[in-house]
């Protein structure tokens, strides 16, 4: 598309704004063309802002559009599969926030839909961008680090209570565990290359309200390669400042991120074999974001091969396992 790639924002919450939004304003090769949102005083003040040109508060109308070919789509993660739908029968190319679904049937009907429509669907995991988990990523493609036995990861935010949608399972999906410890799920399994589950256990703090979501939750996955993940993530911590850390441990190296360290077995001693050029001078949270967008931009122009997400089907089946497993205090066997 040698005019670019013309794209609506659908949803102008926090994540567009922060990304999305300013993100498409600037790349190269993308054309912000339109906003979607049910409150018209803030898509028309955002509009303003990054000159952006249409305004739309009814997403059908949105869609019904002449003038576009893909849309980004940052609604509430309940509305994330009918509006995924909704966009391909209209033979758009679609980058849709995780999840892509609320269930795994969800996530095969959207993969089934873009199929059907011959258009590329993207899952916006945007760790998977990030130039240090890029630079990992080679370490332990090229088994230079030798077999993974065990990934840790967490995120620990200060006491908060979430707002919205955000606090009623029904419309998020879960509390904590799916708003930060999905992602470190999926980056784990992603970077194991995706490795069969054979059982979880997992332990959650949930509200007492009906319909209310964990504060707080631990995970322990086994997959039949011996590879064990633990993941512990809260958003009722009390410390002195936030923590975020994803640790990945193999036979002959360990690494971390946030900054890259990479730690590699060689003559019998542990040598440091961090990549200088690993972090990026950017922002990292924008960089990913910068970098997932672009990668979007170039699925649809056929300037990057593209692989339909396929694996959120995995992914998916392993969330709802854990939230099982919590809610009925045991074991979940695959």
């Amino acid at each position: 598309m040698k005019d670019g790639v013309r794209i609506a924002v659908v949803g102008t919450g926090a994540i567009a704004q922060l990304t999305h939004i300013p993100v498409l304003s600037k790349l190269r090769g993308a054309k912000l063309v339109a906003l979607c949102d049910n409150d018209a005083a803030k898509a028309r003040a955002l509009a303003d802002r990054f000159d952006v040109p249409d305004v739309f508060t009814d997403f059908e109308e949105l869609l019904d559009s002449d003038e576009l070919d893909a849309v980004i789509i940052a609604t509430p993660n309940h509305l994330h599969e009918p509006h995924v739908l909704a966009a391909l029968r209209k033979k758009l190319h679609v980058l849709c926030e995780r999840p892509l679904s609320l269930t795994t049937r969800g996530i095969e009907r959207c993969l089934a839909a873009a199929q059907k429509a011959d258009r590329r669907l993207v899952v916006g995991h945007n760790h998977r961008f990030r130039a240090d988990v890029q630079a990992l990523d080679q370490f332990l493609r090229n088994a230079e680090l030798g077999q993974v036995t065990s990934i840790r990861a967490g995120s620990l935010l200060m006491k908060h209570t979430p707002e919205g949608w955000r606090n009623r399972r029904a419309e998020s999906g879960g509390g904590v565990f799916f708003e930060h410890g999905f992602p470190l799920l999926d980056l784990a399994m992603w970077l194991a290359d995706g490795p069969n589950p054979i059982r979880v256990v997992s332990s959650m703090r949930r509200g007492r309200a009906a319909g209310s979501v964990e504060d707080a939750m631990q995970v322990l996955l086994e997959c039949d390669n011996g590879l064990v993940l633990n993941i512990d993530v809260s958003w009722s911590y009390v410390g002195d400042e936030d923590r975020w850390w994803f640790e990945v441990h193999a036979t002959r190296g360990s690494a971390r991120l946030a900054p890259l360290r990479v730690t590699k077995e060689l003559n019998g001693r542990a040598v440091d074999v961090s990549p200088s050029g690993a972090a990026s001078r950017e922002n990292p949270f924008l960089q990913s974001y910068r970098a997932e967008i672009a990668h979007f931009l170039a699925v649809i122009n056929g300037d990057a091969p593209y692989e339909p997400p396929t694996d959120q089907v995995l992914v998916q089946k392993v969330v709802e396992a854990i939230y099982k497993a919590a809610d009925d205090g045991k074991e979940f066997r695959f």
